[in-house]
Order: structure tokens, then sequence, then C-alpha cells
């Protein structure tokens, strides 16, 4: 097992695209880090943000192969934020100091709800032009677990990672996904107590959204119909939310499709994102891909999504 972690690819991206460490608050422990990929000229690049367990790394797939297609792709990984209006202002401060207007983003997880949140926080300037939500959920409350959140920070490490771990599939699975699962167990690792803290109080604290003020912006919303973390009603509940939304649907792949079912994300983000090609909010160099192009590769894949 571990197969990801020392495969070519992997070893490729940690040795040809640098990590990056910028502080925006007035507190300097307060460190994004992120990795920035592609053309520069691109003014409105595709953002990943990663799940409770996850590091910017995770969506190093994603990277690779959009890059390579001619996108401007930034992975992050959160400072320490323990309420979603402080994580809001870091986020927009780090837009600040990227000279990033506005931007696409590609949420897994917490991080969908996350790029939901600040959707809303800048919906009077909007700062989101799309969004991809991915295995992602609307409202904290989902997880019962509302009257736990304000206690995180007092509970050691190892305790904090068994409550993550109990979401991770522990039924069989193929081997691609438990290459993905164990390589979000060593990132998982990785991470210290406060980092799993503070995404925990994220992924708990008691909140919802708000859908009127984010209801012009487009958003897809990827799922799998295998077993995840999310339950059916949670995923109905993103569907009522998002009447309009396109839906891209994977027959498998777990809690880290973007990982162990990557052609098939990358593909459907490359979907996502052709709308907005010939705009100033194209997050790829003009006439690198075309439609005609997409098509032969969704074929190839066999990919269905759905329009509203």
């Amino acid at each position: 097992m571990g197969e990801i972690k020392v495969s070519p690819d992997y070893n490729w991206f940690r040795s040809t695209v640098p990590l990056k460490k910028i502080i925006v608050d007035d507190d300097d422990s307060k460190i994004w880090s992120l990795y920035d990929a592609g053309p520069r000229s691109i003014r409105c690049p595709l953002i990943f943000l990663p799940p409770v367990s996850g590091t910017a790394d995770v969506f190093f797939q994603q990277i690779l192969a959009l890059t390579g297609w001619g996108y401007r792709v930034i992975a992050l990984q959160y400072p320490v934020y323990w309420d979603h209006l402080e994580f809001c202002d870091g986020f927009r401060k780090l837009l600040d100091h990227l000279q990033l207007d506005k931007v696409h983003l590609f949420g897994a997880s917490l991080g969908g709800f996350l790029a939901q949140k600040f959707a809303e926080y800048t919906h009077k300037s909007p700062r989101v032009h799309s969004l991809i939500l991915c295995n992602a959920f609307s409202d904290t409350s989902i997880f019962n677990q509302t009257w736990t959140a304000n206690s995180f920070w007092l509970m050691p490490a190892f305790m904090l990672k068994k409550i993550v771990l109990g979401n991770f599939s522990s039924g069989p699975v193929d081997p691609m996904m438990a290459d993905a699962i164990d390589f979000m167990v060593d990132r998982l690792e990785s991470l210290g107590q406060s980092e799993l803290a503070s995404r925990l109080t994220l992924n708990c604290q008691n909140s919802y959204v708000e859908p009127h003020k984010i209801r012009d912006i487009p958003v897809t919303i990827m799922d799998v119909f295998d077993q995840s973390a999310l339950s059916t009603e949670a995923k109905e509940e993103m569907y009522k939310l998002y009447p309009n939304a396109r839906r891209a649907h994977l027959k498998t792949g777990g809690n880290f499709p973007y990982l162990c079912r990557s052609a098939e994300v990358n593909l459907y983000v490359q979907i996502h994102l052709l709308q907005f090609q010939g705009t100033k909010y194209a997050a790829i160099d003009p006439s690198v891909v075309s439609a005609e192009e997409l098509e032969v590769q969704k074929g190839r894949l066999g990919l269905s999504q759905e329009e509203p």
C-alpha cells in the first residue's frame, strides 16, 4: 500500500511545483501553504480547497493534468482559523495578496462548505465566479456534532485523528481507492493538533449556507454513487439548494475521487470551466483546448453529466 506517495507522478509533482508559504494576517503564526501552477497571465484561476484531512498536495493529479492543458491552478492548505468569518476574512486577504479579483473554487467536503461560505461572505462585492462542490454539504448540523464543536481545541491529536478516521471507508474497496485512503491517512498524520482541531471546529460549528446570497453563481455538484461520508439526505439537500446546478456523477470514488478517479474528476472540471472560455474569467490560456477535444475525452471515459 501507499502507492501514491511513491508514484512517479507524485514525485514529479513534488520536484517541479514549489510549495509557497504566505502570511496575510497580523498574526504571523497563520500561514497559508499553496501550490500555484500554470500561466500567471490568467487572472481568474481555479483554486482547490481540501477536506478536513487534506493538505494542498492531495490535488496533485489535478494540478499536473490541468496545468498541462493550459489552466492556472492553485491548491491551498489552511492556516488555523476557529470560525467561518475569520476564515473568510483571511481568504479574502490571501486573494488580495495574490492580486486575484475573482476566482473559480473547487471545494472537497469541508473545502466545499468553506467555498460556499466565502461566496456568501463576498456576495456584495463578488470574488467567486463559479463553484465546483465535490462531496460537499451546506449545513454543518448533518454531522450531529455542533454541541462538541467548541471542545475540539481541548482534545489531543490522537483523539482528533480517530474522529476523522471514523469517516473513512472501512468496507472493501478497489485498489485505487485503497491507495487514496492510505495517502489521506498519511496526510492526516502530517497535521498538528491545532490544525486538526480548527478544521473539525469549522466542519461542525453550527452554520449553514444562505443560498439567496449566491444564487447567481454557476455551480457544478460533483458526487459519487458509492459509499462516502456524505449521507443521501445531505446530497439531496445540495440538489435542492442549487436547482440550476450541473451535476457530475461518478459511479465510484468514495470520499476522495480526485485521487482515485482523477481522470474523470479532471474532465468534469474542464467541462465546468469551458463555459467561461473566451471571457476574462477563463481559467485557461486561450485556444489550448477545444470543446470538440473535451467531447472526445468525455466519450472515451463514458461520463454522464446532468444539466438542470
